[in-house]
């Protein structure tokens, strides 16, 4: 399947689970992407700000993100890297948790659902397993998060697919453009521009 390259710059408006907003900037690099984006928001009285730089290569595979994070406790930096084939480092330290993952997903970002959807290239009916390196907004904690994407026919505006995270008993239908970045994600992300 083939997708219009990102736009130069995206932003949504966050929604539901907290208030806020996030921008990201996409440049294509001579075997991939880079995206630097930041998520300023309020969620359970807490205001946070996340920053993000994220590589991916030519299939969309993540290859690093380097992620900060600033609270009223102060700030925090983690860097995330992968070999493209499902073993990472963070920080420097091999991370066997995260096994088999291929992409991260931020906590704080609606655009890290992008990656998944672009890599896979699913068709109308297919499904697909994306467990992901999950990284919490506030401690920037990695964990693994398994998720499965389920392309469904396309709306009249919009391509869609069904979400699932099991572990958080969450899901939705979520619908992206066609450069496959999320414009609706229900009860978190809104497409702004």
């Amino acid at each position: 399947m083939s997708f219009r390259p990102p736009p130069a710059t995206a932003c949504w408006q966050h929604r539901g689970a907290r208030s806020g907003f996030e921008v990201a900037y996409f440049s294509a690099r001579e075997h991939g992407w880079r995206i630097d984006g930041t998520t300023a928001a309020i969620e359970d009285a807490q205001t946070w700000v996340v920053t993000y730089r994220i590589e991916v290569d030519a299939a969309w595979a993540t290859r690093s993100a380097r992620i900060t994070a600033r609270t009223i406790a102060g700030a925090r930096e983690t860097l995330l890297e992968s070999d493209g084939a499902g073993r990472w480092l963070v920080d420097g330290d091999r991370a066997p948790r995260l096994d088999g993952c291929v992409d991260v997903d931020l906590e704080s970002s609606a655009m890290t659902n992008t990656l998944p959807v672009h890599r896979l290239g699913l068709q109308p009916g297919a499904r697909a397993d994306a467990p992901a390196a999950y990284v919490r907004a506030l401690t920037l904690i990695a964990e693994r998060l398994d998720q499965v994407y389920e392309r469904i026919p396309d709306g009249p505006e919009h391509r869609q697919y069904d979400y699932a995270a099991p572990s958080f008993g969450f899901t939705a239908r979520l619908a992206y453009d066609d450069s496959d970045l999320v414009v609706d994600y229900p009860g978190i992300a809104l497409r702004a521009d």
